[in-house]
């Protein structure tokens, strides 16, 4: 049996990294993670990450790599993270969250992640480009 595919993006602008709290479910609320969602039949990861972040925080974004690696969630379900770059909007909590905090380099303790986002998250902190205007 083949596990469920649910995306996260490690979303980056301006050398910093944006952190989402959760909303729901209950088990999940007031945590912080990457943003992101299930992959759907017929889409790539990168499709899926450009489509969850677009509907999550209104924001279109451009998936640049994946962070090797894969995580489990609960039963059936594993984690994929790719870096990815903010090209307009701004995100706003629109699904699933109810906060979202932008953290520098040196700030990833700033937040009570999810278990399963702690490798991700210190390999993505790892790859946080410089604070360059996009």
């Amino acid at each position: 049996m083949n596990d469920r595919v649910v995306v996260a993006g490690a979303v980056y602008d301006r050398g910093r990294l944006l952190a989402a709290r959760r909303s729901a479910p209950p088990e999940l609320a007031g945590r912080w993670e990457l943003p992101g969602g299930k992959l759907e039949p017929g889409e790539s990861g990168e499709q899926a990450l450009v489509r969850e972040l677009r509907e999550e925080l209104g924001v279109e974004t451009e998936p640049l790599e994946r962070i090797p690696g894969e995580w489990p969630l609960k039963p059936g379900y594993v984690l994929r993270v790719w870096t990815a770059r903010l090209v307009s909007g701004v995100p706003a909590p629109l699904q699933d969250h109810d906060e979202l905090r932008w953290l520098g380099p040196g700030e990833s303790d700033a937040v009570d992640w999810l278990d399963q986002d702690l490798p991700a998250v210190a390999e993505a902190m790892r790859r946080l480009p410089d604070g360059a205007p996009r």
